[in-house]
């Protein structure tokens, strides 16, 4: 695969993830059915965990949850690792 492809592929999946951060804070302040977090994570794991993050960070929401807290960095973290070794 080459890297431009891998580029195109976190960049959407990223901008999907940040989405959905937004359209679950706003049914969060509207009290409407939310978005399940085992999708974020699942989101996170596919390549997501930035657009999660900097949706925590944009909206303000699931700040206070350690799991995603602690959980979503990490994921980045492993991700970036492996994608850095794969590629360099």
């Amino acid at each position: 695969m080459t890297i431009e492809i891998v580029f195109a592929y976190a960049f959407l999946i990223n901008i999907i993830s940040f989405a959905y951060m937004y359209v679950d804070k706003q049914r969060a302040i509207k009290g409407q059915w939310r978005v399940p977090e085992r999708k974020f994570f699942i989101l996170a794991i596919i390549g997501g965990s930035a657009g999660i993050f900097l949706g925590m960070k944009q909206f303000r929401h699931k700040t206070k949850h350690l799991s995603f807290k602690v959980g979503i960095p990490l994921i980045f973290l492993l991700q970036f690792v492996l994608i850095s070794y794969h590629y360099l």
